[in-house]
């Protein structure tokens, strides 16, 4: 649709029998008039008779001040009337001299009902029909039985039944059309209006609508059978098919198949000149029997030189049409499995077990497939339909290139790969227009990034290690796993059923978002998190088995569930990781079976507990941050106030607790038992005080203000306390005083779903040693890591501290910090370091130290 400027008039059509009296009509298309067989009018709607001048006009009684406003006449409403009183009300053609074809019609030239075409946001109420140039007036011409008729023909030129105008150019005419009116004093008003308008796709040219004699095919009759079937059809989304296409079903109308080209498939209907015998060709075998010839091109022109005889004896020519491109789609279902002339491949796959198109296919594909199918073998062709979206600009704008918005899928895969683009897709809910990001792009291939380091650290370890997946697997190590590994585990097979039932529910965007939080989520920055420590042991120490075994076995179920979403991301981390260490595994990941849901791993209690567990090791890393401390820096102690029935689930967890929060020690508080970490605090009541105390109030607010524990315990349990305020006694209470409770000093805490948690922020020199320790191990890692120094490579290292204080904490924890970043040699000092590999200057707390690494020949 295009936004063009034609000719807006208001047409005068004369009442039989009825002086000076009209229906009035508007029209942007004059060139339809000659063309004109009736009126609409709605039944429900009110209209008026209103008297302007000499002359009467009937119109919509909601569209009277609009029109008269635009055509700038003075008006009076003499009448008003129900729409239903005009049905058959007979006019004279206002062109009937002009087109005298017009004169000869019978059942033409009066008003009839329609209450889907007659609408009050524009014109009059009243519809000028032309059943032979619209749709709609077609429709309801139908009904009526009005004649069809149209004086256009393919050109876009008026035939001779068109009279005077025969030969102009309908758009050309319109102008004379005009005239035509206004001589004749049919015209009340003429200007333009902009409006849509539809324009063919290629050439941009508006188009012409016009009736014509096609061959058609009765699918009314098969309405009930197509929605019978169409209920057997699983629809991705359900309502795609129930009310979408279900709906187009009830409105189901003819299928006009033939059409006036020049390619495509030929209409193989002959028909005799002599008796009129009609003959349909069914398939190529029997053209060449009929014609007794050997071969032959079945398209045009070849095939309409092919004459045929008669049983009369006369000769049979093909019609000239083509079949409508929708019913070569349609027959696609069993065309394709070479039915009729081969029946084997159609016995195994029919029906269709999947089809999927976009959400414009609701009349195109999804809709001739099934109307094929059910004429031909009365059943649907299909078992599972779903419909996509489109992709638009980042404005919801559709993509041309002409409107410099077009991005090709080459352009994101240059850039990020074919499975970056594949998995920004999918991650879109797949019935719903996507409008396209190159920022949402980019955090697909962060995931990306985030996927395949998590991979490299699990291989980079594991074959330092030597790891043998076949000698370890899960069920070996089973006794030594820890609750991290069996959580894990847990978590697996419970991704396993959700991904698998989204897969069968087609919901792609559910498979996405599932894998992605479980790599990110429960791998990336939780578990791996906490077998890190594992993977630094030197022997082959039974848990750090249990956690490769683990990790070996989760990664690998993760790449089969991911291989349909990522396919090449999978192959290839398949055959550099697992592929080599099970060389007997298929040749590629997309051989293997499908993984099964094993129930045995399944703990959806010790699930439960993990996601309590990570709430409370995010809620100590806001009391962390609100308290100015890192998450590297050791505290003595955290204490957890949860319902006694959480404290069970929780305390197989202790260690994960402990280390995830990096705390020493944790305690389990009962009810009432964190009431010795807070301190009541007295605040006066200023009103209650001033009524009762009046000048003595504000040694009275003092006092309260310095009352004890004790006294404020007192107050709460006697509802009184007596305070010695000057020389007297006075009774308080608890009206005069509002107490608050303090946390004591050395303690932080934050609430959570289910409790309190407490963290000791004190810091001794032990813990300041520690945290100093860690701060400097992440340093030399860091640059251990711009060296691009293999994981088990030696160094040597020299730190030289900026004061005594720091180079004695330093000294303190040196064995642990050669340990951690696998330093041969480390030496801290006061004094200048020697020239070294690499050397860096951190600033820690404000405090500088220099770092130098050499590589540890």
């Amino acid at each position: 649709y295009r936004d063009v400027e034609d000719p807006s008039i208001y047409v005068k059509f004369p009442l039989e029998g009825r002086e000076n009296e009209y229906l009035l009509i508007w029209t942007t298309t004059p060139w339809t008039i000659p063309a004109n067989i009736a009126v609409m009018a709605h039944p429900n709607y009110t209209y008026v008779r209103v008297k302007v001048g000499a002359d009467v006009y009937i119109l919509a009684k909601e569209r009277v001040k609009p029109v008269f406003e635009e055509v700038g006449v003075e008006f009076e409403i003499i009448e008003e009337f129900e729409g239903r009183r005009l049905e058959g009300l007979k006019y004279k053609h206002p062109l009937a001299e002009e087109v005298p074809i017009q004169k000869e019609f019978k059942n033409a030239h009066m008003v009839v009902l329609s209450e889907e075409f007659v609408r009050l946001t524009e014109g009059t109420g009243l519809v000028h029909s032309a059943p032979g140039h619209g749709e709609e007036d077609f429709e309801v011409g139908l009904k009526y039985n009005l004649p069809v008729f149209s004086p256009v023909d393919h050109s876009g030129r008026f035939t001779s039944e068109a009279g005077k105008y025969a030969g102009m150019y309908i758009k050309e005419a319109n102008k004379i059309i005009i005239e035509d009116l206004q001589k004749k004093g049919f015209l009340l008003w003429s200007g333009t209006v902009v409006h849509r308008y539809p324009h063919c796709w290629r050439c941009k040219t508006p188009l012409l609508l016009r009736a014509t004699k096609q061959w058609v095919i009765r699918m009314s009759k098969l309405k009930e059978k197509l929605i019978k079937e169409n209920e057997k059809v699983k629809w991705v989304p359900e309502w795609a098919g129930r009310s979408r296409f279900g709906n187009w079903l009830v409105e189901i109308s003819d299928w006009v198949i033939s059409r006036q080209r020049y390619w495509g498939v030929p209409l193989p209907i002959w028909i005799c000149e002599k008796c009129g015998k009609r003959r349909v060709i069914g398939s190529k075998k029997e053209l060449l029997e009929v014609c007794n010839v050997k071969e032959i091109k079945l398209h045009r022109p070849w095939v309409d030189k092919l004459i045929l005889k008669c049983e009369c004896g006369g000769d049979m020519h093909r019609v000239a049409d083509v079949i409508d491109v929708w019913m070569d789609s349609g027959s696609a279902s069993w065309a394709s499995l070479g039915y009729p002339s081969d029946d084997r491949e159609f016995k195994e796959w029919y029906p269709i077990d999947f089809i999927v198109e976009g959400h414009d296919q609701t009349r195109g594909w999804f809709y001739s497939l099934l109307a094929c199918s059910t004429l031909v073998f009365n059943s649907a062709p299909y078992k599972c339909v779903a419909m996509h979206g489109f992709v638009l600009d980042e404005t919801g704008r559709e993509m041309h290139k002409s409107w410099g918005n077009y991005i090709a899928p080459e352009e994101v895969i240059e850039k990020y790969g074919r499975d970056v683009l594949r998995f920004y897709e999918l991650q879109h809910t797949l019935w719903e227009d996507l409008r396209f990001s190159w920022k949402g792009v980019a955090e697909v291939f962060s995931f990306m990034n985030i996927l395949w380091n998590v991979y490299v650290f699990a291989s980079t370890y594991m074959n330092l290690d030597r790891f043998d997946p076949l000698k370890w697997s899960i069920e070996q190590v089973k006794d030594f796993m820890s609750p991290e590994d069996l959580w894990i585990l847990s978590k697996t097979q419970h991704l396993v059923e959700k991904v698998t039932e989204a897969f069968e529910n087609y919901h792609l965007h559910n498979v996405v978002k599932l894998l992605r939080d479980f790599m990110v989520e429960d791998v990336s920055r939780w578990y791996i998190r906490l077998i890190r420590r594992k993977t630094w042991i030197e022997e082959e120490a039974p848990e750090k088995l249990a956690s490769y075994s683990t990790l070996y076995h989760v990664l690998k179920i993760f790449l089969l569930l991911s291989a349909p979403i990522i396919p090449f991301t999978c192959e290839s981390i398949y055959q550099y990781v697992f592929r080599f260490a099970e060389p007997n595994q298929p040749e590629s990941i997309h051989m293997h079976k499908w993984p099964q849901l094993d129930g045995s791993w399944r703990n959806t209690e010790l699930e439960e507990a993990m996601d309590i567990v990570k709430d409370v090791v995010e809620a100590s890393a806001k009391v962390r941050q609100g308290a100015g401390l890192k998450l590297r820096q050791p505290l003595k102690c955290a204490l957890l106030k949860i319902p006694d029935e959480l404290a069970s689930k929780l305390k197989p967890l202790t260690n994960v607790l402990k280390e995830q929060m990096n705390v020493k020690e944790l305690f389990f508080l009962k009810a009432g038992e964190d009431e010795k970490l807070w301190v009541k605090i007295a605040e006066p009541n200023m009103s209650a005080i001033g009524r009762e105390f009046r000048s003595k109030a504000p040694v009275v607010a003092e006092a309260i203000r310095k009352m004890s524990n004790d006294q404020i315990n007192e107050l709460i349990n006697r509802q009184k306390c007596t305070l010695k305020v000057g020389e007297e006694l006075l009774d308080i209470k608890p009206e005069h005083v509002s107490i608050k409770l303090k946390l004591v000093e050395g303690f932080a805490y934050a609430e959570l779903a289910n409790g309190v948690l407490y963290l000791d922020i004190r810091i001794d020199r032990t813990l300041q040693a520690e945290g100093l320790s860690r701060d400097v191990v992440r340093r030399i890692q860091y640059m251990r890591k711009e060296m691009d120094l293999p994981v088990d490579a030696y160094i040597e290292v020299y730190v030289k501290a900026s004061n005594r204080e720091t180079l004695d904490l330093l000294e303190e924890t040196k064995a642990y910090i050669a340990g951690e970043v696998r330093a041969k040699k480390l030496t801290f000092t006061l004094d200048e370091i020697p020239k070294t590999e690499y050397s860096k200057i951190w600033s820690l707390d404000g405090e500088e130290l220099l770092i130098g690494i050499n590589r540890f020949e």
